[in-house]
């Protein structure tokens, strides 16, 4: 089993060990920058430093293991040397024609349809659906319980939160967040925060 670094140790970590165990790596120690969870573990997998120390020269197999679109961004840019394998659920689903590109988590539950793109360090979380033709950007989180509809398009650093669904054909530009449990029926432009059902700006 090939040894992994995890960068986080929040719950988010937990899922991503999981993950990372169930696609045969073995994941060996965690890094956060939060001092007081230094010499805890996490799902048995000890907290032995912070992430601000590692050297950004470390050439590692690694996982973000943060849900901030942000933060991730800014890790995979300052470690730069990584190597950030894709984490796929055995219990996923991911169809022929589906691609995942490095550094991203799809979870137990997930459906990703035929020719759907996810993109480098994003998040498919547990039970989300991403069907056909749908294109989704980097560091992007697709929150537990969403449903997208055929050829979404959803542009990098965006939020979709939980339980939120998208009809066919809308796009997302670019760190936009959607609320909760929102529907989304129009375009929503780069920037802009949309909740509600129907979801409207906010």
């Amino acid at each position: 089993m090939e040894e992994l670094f995890i960068l986080g140790a929040g719950g988010h970590a937990k899922v991503v060990i999981d993950t990372a165990r169930k696609c045969g790596y073995c994941p060996s120690a965690v890094f956060d920058d939060d001092e007081t969870l230094i010499g805890t573990a996490v799902s048995g997998v000890p907290v032995v430093g912070k992430i601000h120390d590692l050297s950004e020269n470390t050439e590692k197999n690694a996982f973000i293991a943060i849900g901030s679109n942000k933060v991730r961004q800014k890790l995979v840019t300052r470690f730069f040397k990584m190597v950030w394998p894709t984490l796929i659920h055995p219990n996923a689903y991911v169809a022929p024609g589906a691609k995942i590109s490095p550094g991203s988590l799809v979870c137990a539950g997930a459906i990703i349809q035929p020719d759907a793109a996810i993109g480098s360090h994003s998040i498919v979380n547990t039970g989300a659906k991403v069907d056909h033709d749908c294109l989704i950007g980097d560091f992007v989180h697709i929150c537990p319980g969403c449903n997208l509809a055929g050829a979404v398009k959803v542009d990098h650093g965006s939020l979709l939160g939980v339980g939120c669904s998208v009809i066919p054909l809308i796009s997302i530009g670019a760190w936009c967040t959607i609320g909760a449990g929102s529907v989304v029926v129009r375009d929503v432009v780069s920037h802009q925060k949309a909740m509600g059902v129907p979801a409207r700006i906010r």
